[in-house]
């Protein structure tokens, strides 16, 4: 079973990318999870965690979602690993959403929360070595 529940705050402005031979839309973001304790010397521990939103999620997200908003997300975790030009490799770990939940809105935003409704999960196709990141 992967499954993984986050409530967090965005750290930056989603980045709206498009597969080129599918057209399949992708957001990536970060998201800051505070822990329920904190360290050695009495401050807040923080965790940040990379998101993939797919297809018009992503689109809704790039729309409505901006730095510093509380976000929910449901997803599972992905694991990723390349080589760089120096010939090391690297690990990547990412919660990849089935569902993303703006859970604060701007005042004067109303009518836009309103109408974003997180898509039904769906799986998208695609090949690995044409995602742009």
């Amino acid at each position: 079973m992967n499954n993984v529940t986050l409530i967090g705050r965005s750290t930056r402005e989603p980045e709206l990318k498009y597969i080129p031979s599918t057209g399949n839309a992708v957001a990536t973001f970060s998201i800051a999870v505070d822990r329920d304790f904190t360290g050695k010397e009495g401050k807040k521990l923080t965790d940040f965690f990379n998101i993939v939103v797919w297809g018009k999620s992503a689109e809704r997200c790039s729309k409505y979602l901006g730095k510093g908003k509380l976000v929910a997300i449901k997803g599972n975790i992905q694991n990723k690993t390349y080589e760089t030009k120096e010939g090391e490799k690297r690990y990547i770990t990412e919660i990849v959403s089935e569902r993303l939940q703006i859970l604060e809105w701007e005042k004067n935003n109303t009518e836009d929360a309103q109408s974003f409704k997180p898509d039904e999960y769906s799986q998208v196709d695609f090949d690995e070595s044409e995602v742009p990141f």
